[in-house]
C-alpha cells in the first residue's frame, strides 16, 4: 500500500495503464525484423507532418502575435532538421527492432539524462523544446491516440508522474477509473479536472511508477488517499464492495438534483459548477448546479495549436451556454502563465518563480490584440445567451491593483464601441473581480465600487497567502484552506463584500469541501462554485446545517490557532449535525 493526497473521492478497482508521455504500448514496443522497414517509413512521414506543421504555426503565430512569439517553432524546426536528432531513431529500429514510437521514448529518456548533467539554465530549457519535437513527431504516428492499450481489460486506472490537461483529454473514450500521480496536489489541474469527471484520484504518491507496471491489478482510494498494488483477492473484493457502495450512494445523491439547495433552517443556497467545457456544463446540468460559476476559458487555448480565432471562440461560448444550467455563464477570462503555458505566447519568457510573474490578467494586458478577441467573442456571446433568457457575466482573475480593474472597464467599453461599429451584436455584461492576490483582499473595500461582483478564487488566494507552491508535494500541506490565517482573511473579504452590496461567490475547490462549506456558510457566503460532481454532496451536507449552526462554528473556529484543531473540531461539529458526515466527507 502506498499513501499519497486524497485529491478525488470514491474507490476504484481496476488495471494499471502506466502512461509516460509518448504513451507506448508495451505489446508493440518490439516488432520483428520484417517489420522494420514499415516502422522506417512510418517515422520518415511522421517527420516530414511535423516538419510542414512547425513551418505553417511560425507563419501563423508571425503573424497573430509578432516575430518573438513564432521563434519558439522556427527553433523546433532547425531540432527536426538535425541530423544526429533524427539518425537516433532509425538506428534503434533497425537495430533493435522496436517501434518508431519506443525509439522516440529512448530518445526522450536519451536527452533527458543529457540535460540532467547541465548546469546551465538555459541549456536545461532547451529540454523543452526537444520534448515538445518529439511529442509532435509522435502526435502523427498516432492512428488511434485514444484507444486504449492492446490486451488491457477496463476499467483502467491511469498511473503518472504528472498528468496535464491536455494528456486527460487525449485519454479519450477509455474507460478511465481512476488517476493516481506521482506529483500535484488536491488544486492541481490534474485533480480538478479528476473531480470535474467524478473519477477517484490520489495525487503526490512519491515513486508510485517504480512500484506499479501497466496491466497490474491496482486500487485507488481517493477518499483516504491509498493506492494499493496487486492486492490479494480478499482485499480486492472488500474494495470492489466499498466502490459498490460509493457509486450507490452518489446515484443516491444525484437523484436529489431537482430539489431546490437550502440550509436546514430554510435559507436559499446558489450552488454553481466550475467547467472547462461544454461537456463539463452538461454534467453540471446532471448534477442539479443552477448555473456556471466558474468557465476555465484557458483550457480552450491550451488545446489549440494557434491562437483561436474570433469566430471559433465565439462557437465555443455559445455551445457552453447552450449546454450549461438556465444558460447563466460566468466567463473568466484568460488564465495562461503559471502551469498553464501555450506555445503561441509567453513561453519564451522564462521566469524564476512564474506563478508570481507574467501571467493572467498581466500577460492578457501585454497581448492587447488577442486579449480584444477574447472579449469581442464573450460580448457577442452574451446576447445570445440573452436570447435564451440567460446571462453572462465577465470575470477577471489575477487582479491586483485598483488601477488594473479601471484598465480592464476601458478595454471593455473600448472594445463595445468597436462591435458597434462593426454591426456586430453583443449584451452589456456585469463585470467581476477575482480575488485572488492578497492585495486585493486586504483592498476589497476600494475595489468594490468599480465591480458588480465578486468571486474568491481560493487556490491561488490560499497558496499565495501561505508562500506555497500547491503543486510542489514538498510544501503543499501549507496549502489548507482551513488554516487559520486563510479563514481569518476570507471571513474580512465575504464581511466587506456583504457590507459592499455585492454578491459574493466562492469558486476554489474549497467550495466543495464539505468542512471550508460549513465555514464558508457562517462567513456569510451564499453562493458556491465547485467541479461539478461535488454538488450533491455539499447540496446534501447544507440540509443538515442552519446559519445559526454554522455562524456559532465559525466564531469558535476563528478562537483556534492550527489548522489541525480547526480541522478537528469543525469534523466533530458536522458528525454530530450529518448523520451521513462519515459518506459525504473527503
Amino acid at each position: 500500500m502506498r499513501r499519497g493526497i486524497s485529491v478525488s473521492p470514491g474507490v476504484a478497482v481496476g488495471t494499471a495503464f502506466c502512461i509516460n508521455e509518448i504513451f507506448v504500448n508495451p505489446a508493440t514496443q518490439h516488432v520483428g525484423q520484417a517489420d522494420t522497414s514499415a516502422e522506417l517509413a512510418k517515422y520518415e512521414a511522421a517527420c516530414e507532418q511535423a516538419k510542414h506543421e512547425l513551418l505553417t504555426l511560425e507563419s501563423a503565430i508571425n503573424a497573430q502575435a509578432g516575430r518573438d512569439a513564432a521563434a519558439i517553432f522556427a527553433a523546433q524546426a532547425a531540432i527536426l532538421r538535425d541530423a544526429a536528432f533524427t539518425n537516433n531513431v532509425r538506428t534503434w529500429i533497425v537495430e533493435e527492432q522496436i517501434s518508431a514510437q519506443a525509439a522516440l521514448q529512448k530518445l526522450l529518456e536519451l536527452y533527458r539524462n543529457v540535460f540532467s548533467q547541465v548546469e546551465d539554465a538555459y541549456l536545461k530549457e532547451r529540454l523543452d523544446d526537444i520534448r515538445d519535437v518529439i511529442l509532435r513527431i509522435n502526435s502523427h504516428l498516432l492512428e488511434r491516440p485514444e484507444a486504449a492499450p492492446e490486451g488491457l481489460e477496463g476499467p483502467l486506472i491511469v498511473v503518472a508522474d504528472e498528468l496535464l490537461p491536455s494528456q486527460v483529454v487525449s485519454l479519450g473514450t477509455m474507460e478511465v477509473q481512476g488517476i493516481v500521480t506521482q506529483a500535484g496536489s488536491q488544486t492541481s489541474h490534474a485533480a480538478i479536472i479528476a473531480r470535474s469527471r467524478g473519477i477517484p484520484a490520489v495525487s503526490g504518491v512519491r515513486d508510485i511508477l517504480r512500484h506499479v507496471q501497466t496491466g497490474d491489478a491496482i486500487v485507488v482510494d481517493g477518499k483516504e488517499g491509498r493506492v494499493l498494488v496487486k492486492p490479494d483477492a480478499e482485499t480486492r473484493a472488500a474494495y470492489l464492495k466499498l466502490e459498490r457502495e460509493f457509486f450507490d450512494f452518489k446515484d443516491q445523491l444525484v437523484e436529489n438534483r431537482a430539489q431546490p439547495a437550502t440550509t436546514g433552517d430554510g435559507t436559499p443556497l446558489e450552488l454553481l459548477a466550475n467547467i472547462n467545457s461544454a461537456t463539463d456544463a452538461e454534467a453540471a446540468k446532471a448534477m442539479g448546479a443552477t448555473g456556471v460559476g466558474l468557465f476555465r476559458t484557458e483550457y480552450l487555448y491550451l488545446m489549440h495549436p494557434v491562437v483561436p480565432a474570433e469566430e471559433e471562440q465565439y462557437e465555443e461560448y455559445c455551445n457552453v451556454i447552450r449546454s450549461s444550467p438556465n444558460h447563466r455563464v460566468t466567463i473568466r477570462t484568460l488564465d495562461l502563465g503559471g502551469d498553464k503555458t501555450v506555445p503561441f505566447v509567453g513561453r519564451g519568457h522564462r521566469e524564476a518563480n512564474p506563478f508570481m510573474g507574467w501571467r493572467s490578467i498581466r500577460l492578457c494586458f501585454e497581448n492587447p490584440d488577442f486579449f480584444t478577441v477574447q472579449l469581442r467573442a464573450i460580448l457577442r456571446s452574451a446576447a445570445y445567451a440573452r436570447s435564451l433568457g440567460g446571462q453572462v457575466r465577465l470575470m477577471f482573475p489575477m487582479i491586483t491593483a485598483l488601477e488594473e480593474i479601471h484598465r480592464v472597464r476601458r478595454l471593455v467599453s473600448g472594445v463595445k464601441q468597436k462591435l458597434t461599429k462593426d454591426g456586430k451584436r453583443f449584451a452589456d455584461v456585469p463585470i467581476g473581480l477575482m480575488v485572488e492576490v492578497p492585495a486585493a483582499a486586504v483592498s476589497i473595500n476600494s475595489m468594490l465600487p468599480q465591480v458588480d461582483f465578486v468571486s474568491i478564487g481560493s487556490n491561488d488566494l490560499v497558496q499565495y497567502l501561505m508562500a506555497a507552491d500547491r503543486d510542489n508535494p514538498k510544501v503543499a500541506h501549507l496549502c489548507q484552506p482551513l488554516a487559520p490565517a486563510v479563514l481569518q482573511v476570507l471571513t474580512e473579504v465575504v464581511r466587506k463584500c456583504n457590507a459592499g452590496g455585492r454578491t459574493v461567490t466562492v469558486c476554489g475547490e474549497m467550495a466543495g469541501q464539505p468542512r471550508a462549506f460549513a465555514l464558508l456558510l457562517g462567513m456569510g457566503v451564499r453562493s458556491f462554485s465547485m467541479s461539478p460532481a461535488f454538488i450533491p454532496y455539499i447540496k446534501e451536507c447544507g440540509r443538515h446545517l442552519s446559519i445559526a449552526e454554522a455562524t456559532k462554528m465559525l466564531q469558535h473556529a476563528l478562537t483556534l490557532h492550527t489548522t489541525r484543531k480547526v480541522a478537528h473540531y469543525v469534523t466533530e461539529q458536522l458528525k454530530r449535525l450529518a448523520p451521513d458526515f462519515a459518506r459525504l466527507d473527503f
